[in-house]
Parts: C-alpha cells; structure tokens; sequence
C-alpha cells in the first residue's frame, strides 16, 4: 500500500473524532445556513446540485435530504435524484452510521428499498474529500469542513494537499483546503456557506484564501459566531458563516453573535437575503471586505471608517521608531527554566526570566524565576569546553533536551533553545504584553529580565516608553488589534506581534511637550481613563469617536 493510501485508510479506520476534526453543529444553526444558501423547499431543489465536503454524523446532510424530499414531492415526484446530492465523508463507521439514517429517511418517505439503496449510492462518497473524484460542478456547497492542525495529519498526506491546493500554507489548517476545493466545485452564481474557525479571516495562514476570495468570488454574507453555543460542544477558536458566491466581488453584510434559535435565526437568514443593512437585527453594510489578501475588517461601519482614516494619516507603530519581538521559547521548559538560584551553572550562563505571573498586577513583581542561557554574546552557540558547570547541568538533562524537535534537526546544537537568547535584551527597558488578553495590558520593565514566550515585548528608539505605555493601553491601540485580531472564548484578543505590528502611532517628533507629559503621567500612575482621553486628543478624534472606541 502507497503512503498515501496507507494514511487515507488509517485515517478510515482508526482516527477518533478529535483527530478528525469533528464537531458537530447545532440543527438549529444548520436551518439557518440552509436558509442563507437559498437551498429551501419552496424553489426546484431536484433540479439542482449540493455538495456536503465532510458530512459525519449527518446534521447538514439529512437536514438537506428533507428539504429536498419536499420539494421534490411539491413538484409532482417524478424524476431522478440521483444527482442532486454529493455528501463525503472519510470515517469508514461514520460514514455506515450516518448512511444507515438516511435510508431509513428515504424508505419513510416512501422510496422502495432498491430505489433508496440507489440513490444512497449515488449520492454518498466514501474518502477523503481532498483526494476523491468528484463530477460537475455545485449549486450549492454547505457544511462545517474539519478542523485540524497540519501536524496531527500524516506526513505523506500533507505533501499531497500542498500539491494540490495553493491555500495549504504555511501552518493552515485542514478547513482552509476544503474551503478551497469547495469555492473550485461552484457552479456560476453557486453559493458555498461553511462554518468554521474564523481564524483564516485574519492571520497569515488566511493569506492565500483570502486572495483566492477577493479574485474571483463574492463574500455576500459574514455571520460572526463569536460567544454564541454554535456547535454541540464548546470550542477554544470561535467560528464564522460565511456566505460566498461564485460571482464578481460586492459589497458584504455582517452579523454578530446572533442569538441561536429557530426564530431569531430565521428572521435572519430573511434579512439577509434582503441584502440591505438592518440596525434593529444587527446588520451592517461593508463595501469593500476582501481586498486582495489582507486581513477582513468587519466591524462597524463606523469604527472601520475611523480605522481607515488612522491607517491614513499615522505610520506603522514599527515604522515609527518601535520594535516589537517575542520572548525565548526553550522547547524544555522544565530543564531550561527554574529559580536562579536551582541553576547550577556560571552566573554568565542563566539570566532573570520574567512571565506573565510576574506583570499580573500591571507592575513588574519578579517571583524569581531564571533561564540558561546557551549562547554567548555574538549569537554563537557557547562552548561547553569552557564551561564546566553548564555542560554537567545539561548532561544531566540530556536525554529531555536531545529529544526536541529542534535538537534532532541539529545534533551537533543539541543543547540550544529553540529562539536565540540576546543577553542584551534583558538590559534594556522595555513594555511586555501577553498574548491572550480581554483588554490591553501593558507593562513597563526598566530593564534586568528576559521575557518568557508567552510575552510579547515593545521597545523603542524614538518614543519614550511610559507614553508609549499610555497609547497602548488606550482604546484607540486596542481598536488596531481587535480589528486584525482573531476573538477566542470570552472575548479574548490575540495580543500577538502580528496584530501589534497593526498599530499605527504618530512619530515622536510631532508630539506636543504637554501631551508628552500627559501620557507619561496617564501611564505612571495607571490611570486608564485618562490614557484613552489623551490617546484619543493624540490621535485627533472626535468626542463620539471616542466614545465609540471605549464601549
């Protein structure tokens, strides 16, 4: 068996839900997608074609396969349905389970068992949906693709994706290919509505995809899902609708956090069939959504117009004399990080560590923790010749510090922490933020720590750090991140240096002395409604502006 074939099969057979990617969305949900797609029983369904990529235990399929019976049965019920369906799906007992239903619908409705067992036939596709022939193309693809990150995919299946499907970039995961293929499938003036992590929407694995969309196809409809109980069981990355047609780009209505029932979502999908904003439901009107492969901004027609206007008229916070970075990952925590004092090496050779539990106050309060420390001052790995100490402190680990990922693809540096360490960095002040956060926190560090990886640090050239701190802190620098940023359970932001990186600033030069001492007093004595009235007079808002950020 060829390894392709060999990781198709194992997945078939052996992979459990987790593996695969399956969560199971809520009928009320699947209604409401259906309904959005137009793929309802009062139009000549069994004169049309719907794929369903990833069917598993059938909630998109047999809600499907009842709205066609209907209409199939309003216009007379004569004719063949043997092309109307395409449904794959990969999970050999998923597949005879969710088959299983859906004859027992067919044979309810009146089919005779041959019919039925014909029909199912035709209809139902045993494989991966990625590798598996498919004819025609689709009025209609919908469902909920499999969401699953590269690495729990065999090895010798990620290299067949990756020829196949531009869009498997960098660390995409697996939804972004069925997307692909599923938009490739469209027939003209076909509609493709999916839900899935919206992470693709933002990041830089999205890039491709987002290009893919904005060449060739519509985003007609955004439903953000954030904080609202889509699927059966709770997931960490919120999800998205999205509503795509197979037609030149136009403008697009965006929804969010819809309540999840029959009614609210019904007088919804109406709404938006309308294709007009509706204040009164939670529908704005956004001209220009896909723009090459740049992040989606979707939020309001107001805070996206302000974003637009400060993306204008300010650079790029690095472009304005700051740079942002990521502590040191060590790939071994457990051996690399400990109390300074447990770590029995040269002085020159461990370094103060700070983390997130040392800056929770919004104060830098160092527990004590440190790191070692294996590269000298030019960025060169150290010679454990010269150090004794050391050298015995990481034989004695060896074992955990040779397994990494990072130590196998370099033996002879088997002893080096994923990121290089720069001992000056410690030295210098700076502003740490950690990654996942409700609302900007930003903490000022005179110097002496090496941050951890879980922050993000900013520095500056130009800016002094305590205004910088100010600006940060303040709802306007919140409103870049929040725009570009990816939203996780509860809320959170992604405080990530991709999404820093999006902050624009004005150069220090241009900064009036008194504002100057107005930030840095805002940010010495913590005062947060003082940073967001002094960031919004920096920035040149208006008074509803403001307000507008700060709710």
């Amino acid at each position: 068996m060829c390894p392709i074939a060999e990781a198709v099969d194992r997945l078939t057979h052996n992979s459990d839900a987790g593996e695969r990617g399956a969560v199971f969305t809520r009928r009320e949900v699947v209604d409401f997608m259906l309904d959005l797609a137009g793929y309802t029983p009062d139009r000549p369904l069994h004169c049309m074609r719907l794929l369903e990529p990833s069917f598993g235990s059938g909630e998109f399929l047999l809600a499907a396969v009842e709205r066609l019976l209907t209409a199939f049965q309003t216009a007379g019920g004569v004719g063949d349905l043997s092309t109307c369906i395409r449904a794959v799906e990969l999970h050999g007992d998923t597949f005879a389970s969710t088959k299983s239903y859906l004859k027992s619908l067919l044979l309810n409705s009146g089919f005779p068992e041959p019919e039925a067992a014909r029909l199912l036939n035709a209809w139902l596709v045993s494989g991966d949906f990625l590798l598996s022939p498919l004819s025609g193309q689709f009025d209609f693809v919908v469902g909920n693709p499999p969401y699953v990150r590269q690495e729990l995919i065999p090895a010798a299946l990620v290299l067949e994706y990756r020829k196949r499907y531009a869009t498997l970039y960098d660390r995409a995961d697996l939804y972004i290919p069925f997307i692909e293929r599923s938009l490739g499938l469209l027939t003209d003036g076909g509609l493709c509505a999916l839900i899935c992590a919206d992470r693709w929407t933002k990041n830089r694995y999205g890039a491709p995809l987002r290009a893919l969309v904005a060449g060739g196809f519509h985003l007609r409809a955004y439903v953000d899902m954030v904080d609202t109980p889509a699927f059966n069981t709770e997931v960490i990355a919120y999800p998205a609708i999205t509503l795509i047609e197979k037609a030149p780009p136009g403008p697009t209505l965006v929804a969010e956090r819809p309540a999840i029932d029959d009614e609210s979502l019904s007088l919804l999908a109406r709404a938006l069939l309308r294709g007009v904003a509706d204040d009164t439901i939670g529908i704005s009107f956004v001209e220009h959504a896909t723009l090459g492969s740049e992040p989606w901004v979707l939020s309001s027609s107001a805070k996206r117009a302000l974003l637009r206007r400060l993306e204008a008229n300010f650079p790029l916070l690095e472009d304005a004399g700051c740079k942002v970075g990521i502590g040191v990952a060590t790939g071994a925590d457990k051996v690399f990080i400990a109390k300074m004092d447990d770590l029995d090496v040269e002085p020159s050779r461990k370094l103060p560590l700070v983390t997130t539990k040392d800056i929770t106050s919004g104060e830098v309060r160092w527990l004590g923790l440190g790191v070692i420390n294996p590269f000298e001052d030019d960025g060169k790995l150290a010679d454990l010749a010269h150090y004794p100490k050391l050298r015995a402190y990481l034989e004695l680990h060896r074992t955990t510090i040779a397994g990494r990922h990072v130590a196998k693809k370099s033996p002879a540096n088997w002893y080096r922490t994923i990121d290089r360490i720069t001992p000056a960095l410690a030295a210098r002040p700076k502003l740490l933020i950690p990654d996942i956060k409700g609302a900007a926190h930003v903490v000022y560090e005179s110097g002496g720590l090496y941050p951890h990886h879980n922050l993000y640090y900013v520095e500056s050239s130009e800016w002094d750090l305590r205004a910088l701190q100010a600006v940060l802190l303040s709802s306007v620098a919140r409103q870049f991140v929040a725009a570009y940023s990816t939203t996780m359970r509860g809320g959170y932001l992604r405080f990530q240096a991709q999404y820093l990186r999006r902050i624009r600033l004005p150069r220090w030069a241009t900064v009036a002395q008194h504002m100057r001492e107005r930030l840095v007093r805002a940010a010495t004595t913590l005062d947060l409604g003082e940073c967001d009235k002094a960031a919004a007079e920096l920035y040149g808002l208006t008074a509803d502006e403001a307000i507008m950020l700060a709710q």
